[in-house]
């Protein structure tokens, strides 16, 4: 996990130093640059000011998390390349390519991202669909750039888990802040999308869709053991050797703690106030399988002390997204505390297997939330957990859960009232028992008393909760656009 950032500029320098200069909290543990006259690569931020002059440029911050803890990207070959997220099946992916005679100077996970697009050019494919065929290898969460010295392209994972966002003069970013502290606009990059910078013209092309890797539904007699694997195999590329896991006690975070079990030494992590119904089911759940829980419970004076952190982190006036933001703050602070940096959440399970209520009169909304959850919910994930160092990871997001949740009929989703038929099945074969399987679990604004609090605030103010967060956002970004 890292800041992925650059752009196109005569005389980039000062621009890129301050552009990591406003984007440090991404990545702690050292940087690199590359432009067209030159690289320079350190552990060192006072160092900045070596950075080589030109009018391209690729940056990174990192925070190690897979491979090498003291190799800093840019990756430099024929193409420059920064990326920002995790390629969970690099190992298949390197041996592939080393079979074929091509060489690696790291373990580090991105470089199988330059090393594969370099091979898919070599055989004869153009950079759009080198991108798109890449797409289709890897297993992962990605934000990308690379450069061939006259052009900065730019990709991002189908789902959108990795945030990446760019302006329309020739600059881009791992968050909209970071493009705001050096003048410019923010537009996000979307999921399977190619962007080219070519000096101030920027192009777009939609390269993968995940509504193209919907089709017939499977049988239903098989997709339930199918859902067990494709979810197991999931949970299991996304563990560290210690996991912490997002946990509610409702029914997508305790399917994701047990798989999780099976693979790695798990640590629950929950945040609400001391009457929320999210502490007392953790710990109803907790309890029952014998799993470490740590609890981070929440005040109304910490609300008050946390609360422009987390407006500067999800950089939006969204209350919604403000009240969702304070729990996964205070849990993620929690994790950071213990040095935990691997983090699972539930994210996608409602999305895909009709969670919410809203569904069971209008489906088809499930459709548009899932193509719509990478600026809607994971942006507002990821940046609230790089603020704190950690990496939230999403095993329902996973090609394979996804390819297997487009293919299940709407009634393994939906029958009549109940919502996540399939999943609750799945927990039932597991041995979760039926009072956690069956649970209808609130929001985690509401689960957690989060929006409660923050309700308190704005009342002291004399303010509703959406005048009380924008007069928050505007005073932490005044120069927003």
């Amino acid at each position: 996990m890292c800041l992925i950032a650059g752009g196109v500029q005569e005389n980039i320098r000062e621009t890129l130093i301050k552009i990591a200069i406003a984007g440090k909290h991404r990545g702690p543990d050292g940087f690199g640059v590359w432009t067209d006259k030159g690289t320079l690569k350190s552990n060192d931020f006072s160092e900045m000011n070596k950075v080589p002059n030109g009018r391209i440029g690729l940056l990174q911050c990192r925070l190690a998390m897979t491979g090498s803890k003291t190799f800093i990207q840019p990756f430099v070959n024929e193409f420059a390349l920064v990326h920002n997220g995790e390629i969970y099946n690099h190992a298949q992916i390197r041996a592939y390519l080393e079979g074929r005679a091509i060489n690696f100077e790291s373990d580090v996970d991105s470089e199988v991202v330059l090393r594969l697009i370099e091979f898919l050019k070599e055989k004869g494919l153009s950079f759009p669909h080198a991108v798109k065929e890449a797409m289709h290898w890897f297993e992962g969460d990605y934000a990308v750039a690379f450069s061939d010295g006259d052009r900065i392209y730019l990709f991002r994972d189908p789902i959108g888990i990795r945030p990446l966002y760019f302006s329309p003069r020739g600059f881009f970013a791992s968050e909209r802040k970071v493009l705001w502290a050096i003048g410019e606009k923010a537009t996000p990059v979307e999921p399977g999308e190619l962007v080219v910078i070519d000096g101030r013209k920027v192009r777009r092309a939609r390269v993968f869709s995940v509504e193209s890797l919907g089709g017939s539904f499977f049988r239903e007699k098989s997709l339930l053991k199918c859902l067990g694997n494709v979810l197991d195999y999931s949970v299991k590329n996304r563990v560290a050797k210690r996991t912490g896991v997002l946990f509610s006690g409702g029914l997508d975070s305790t399917l994701i703690a047990y798989l999780a079990s099976k693979h790695s030494e798990v640590i629950l992590y929950t945040a609400g106030t001391e009457d929320s119904p999210d502490l007392e089911w953790a710990r109803k759940v907790s309890d029952y399988f014998g799993w470490e829980l740590r609890e981070r419970v929440f005040t109304l004076e910490d609300v008050r002390e946390a609360v422009r952190k987390v407006i500067f982190a999800i950089e939006e006036p969204n209350p919604m997204n403000l009240s969702i933001g304070l729990p996964l703050y205070f849990s993620t602070e929690l994790a950071r505390k213990e040095g935990v940096k691997v983090l699972l959440s539930g994210q996608g399970a409602d999305e895909l297997f009709g969670g919410y209520a809203k569904y069971i009169e209008r489906p088809e909304l499930m459709r548009e939330d899932l193509l719509n959850i990478a600026e809607r919910n994971l942006a507002r994930d990821d940046k609230i957990a790089m603020l704190n160092r950690v990496e939230g990871r999403f095993p329902f997001l996973s090609l394979p859960v996804v390819i297997l949740a487009l293919r299940t009929p709407l009634s393994l989703k939906i029958s009549g009232k109940e919502r996540k038929v399939i999943l609750r099945k799945l927990a039932l074969k597991l041995g979760i028992p039926e009072w956690v399987a069956s649970r209808e679990k609130k929001a985690m604004q509401y689960g957690s008393r989060a929006q409660k609090l923050l309700e308190k605030l704005a009342k002291e103010e004399g303010l509703s909760l959406r005048k009380f967060t924008e007069k928050l956002f505007r005073e932490i970004f005044p120069n927003s656009f």
